[in-house]
């Protein structure tokens, strides 16, 4: 359900970024350039977020994860795409989630909320387990998507949250749902595995 929910939003949000994926394209601006600003985009939202400009922050980061989603479109466009730029891509995922939850857990400090920040905590483990099974799975030749809570998911939840106000359910969500992923990542590869002997 949720993954066709995503799949009819996902179509018509490439189709309205195609014309910047040309506009990039005829400036000869490369995938990993595209890369490299989200990170600073994500680094900027998340100096936003430390500062207590919430929805400023949520701004910046809509900016951030548009460009996370334009670089792979202008690999492709470009025919640039190569084992290196998903490696790269995927490593400044890493870093972009995890300064923006620093970022989160520092103003949940700031703000007295220690519960809160063992949340958030948790919300960037699960992050992490997430990507890593996929990654896992990958590596032993299994396909790994599954699981109600992907990078873009994340991505949503926590931008709805600093937007309407909600950022400790939203950081609630984040952290149970990601957990819940990793358990269902595991289970698909272990009924993978198992068919597979």
């Amino acid at each position: 359900m949720l993954e066709n929910l995503r799949e009819r939003f996902e179509g018509p949000l490439r189709a309205g970024l195609a014309p910047v994926v040309e506009w990039l394209a005829m400036r000869q601006v490369t995938p990993n350039q595209v890369t490299l600003a989200a990170l600073g985009l994500s680094i900027l939202a998340a100096l936003c977020i430390g500062a207590g400009w919430l929805r400023l922050g949520a701004l910046v980061l809509i900016v951030a994860g548009l460009g996370d989603l334009v670089d792979g479109m202008l690999a492709r466009a470009t025919e640039q795409a190569s084992p290196f730029g998903a490696f790269f891509d995927s490593t400044l995922d890493r870093i972009s989630e995890g300064a923006v939850l620093a970022a989160v857990a520092y103003r949940f400090a700031s703000d007295g909320q220690p519960l809160l920040v063992a949340l958030v905590v948790l919300a960037l483990l699960g992050s992490l387990l997430v990507s890593y099974a996929r990654a896992r799975a990958e590596a032993l030749g299994i396909d790994c998507k599954v699981g109600l809570m992907s990078r873009a998911e994340r991505l949503v939840l926590l931008i709805a949250g600093l937007l309407l106000g909600l950022l400790g359910p939203a950081i609630v969500l984040i952290a149970v749902l990601s957990l819940y992923t990793v358990g269902q990542r595991m289970q698909h590869v272990r009924e993978a595995l198992v068919a597979g002997d």
